[in-house]
């Protein structure tokens, strides 16, 4: 008679349920999450609206301090399923977890810190995975190791931009002089910078036909300068292509995600995955 299968414990379940969303439980977890999330937001946002907040303040507190119940249950739930808690305290999703469940507690102590619920916003970058988007994280890995491998061209450009702007600030300091606005260099090079990136504010403006002549040609030139760092970031991509098949799969005891599919052990501490 063959051994029977181990069943899962209760925190192993608990575990696929909280961390992954290859189950139908994870999915409908991860669900009830991101409305949460976005209640939450939503609440907070309503409470700043001082004509709305005077009529329903006590609905609005009371839905606050329920989804506040909630996510100290989940943060709570988070740590006791998981074989290494501090690991999971002292990450970047842990801590982003307490951030946002700590603020309507501290209402209590300092006036008005309830708005950090909006911090909230952050950990719908975690209940992404419900929406199928795996291939966009990969996408955004790839997009972020192409930025990590520019960052030395990028780093020379904004380099070369800071000393066009420094010299054309100074070449319209001399010609426009502080009776047209231009009272010093700093300013000047304040000017500049808003008129290279085509923002454009307004406040200052060159009188002076010469002076008008080179905010025209600064203006042409933001535009040129604004795809540099596009073609640099784009050429790095080509390099990245290779897109690896993951899953929402989370080690039960360093919490890393992003397993190839079908994998048994967790490719960074080789514990055996659920």
């Amino acid at each position: 008679m063959s051994d029977s299968i181990k069943k899962p414990s209760w925190k192993e379940k608990l575990h696929e349920i909280i961390y992954e969303a290859d189950t139908k439980q994870g999915k409908f977890f991860d669900v009830i999450l991101l409305i949460a999330i976005l209640a939450s937001i939503l609440l907070v946002m309503l409470e700043s609206v001082e004509s709305f907040d005077n009529e329903y303040h006590t609905l609005l507190n009371i839905g606050e301090w329920i989804i506040t119940i909630f996510f100290s249950i989940e943060y709570v739930l988070r740590i006791v399923s998981i074989k290494k808690p501090f690991k999971y305290i002292f990450s970047f999703y842990g801590i982003i977890d307490l951030l946002s469940t700590i603020p309507k507690y501290l209402s209590f102590i300092l006036i008005g810190s309830h708005n950090l619920v909006a911090l909230r916003a952050l950990r719908l970058l975690r209940v992404f995975r419900i929406l199928k988007l795996g291939r966009y994280v990969g996408a955004s890995n790839k997009l972020l190791l192409a930025l990590n491998a520019s960052k030395a061209k990028i780093a020379v450009f904004l380099f070369f931009v800071s000393i066009v702007c420094v010299i054309l600030g100074t070449v319209m300091y001399m010609i426009e002089g502080a009776e047209n606005g231009f009272t010093n260099i700093p300013k000047s090079i304040y000017w500049a910078i808003v008129t290279l990136t085509t923002v454009g504010f307004g406040d200052i403006a060159p009188q002076t036909p010469l002076g008008q002549l080179i905010a025209s040609v600064i203006m042409i030139l933001g535009y040129s300068i604004i795809a540099i760092p596009t073609g640099i970031v784009s050429s790095e991509m080509t390099k990245t292509d290779a897109e690896i098949d993951t899953n929402t799969q989370s080690c039960p005891t360093c919490l890393k995600e992003k397993h190839t599919k079908g994998a048994t052990f967790c490719h960074n501490c080789g514990s055996i995955l659920n």
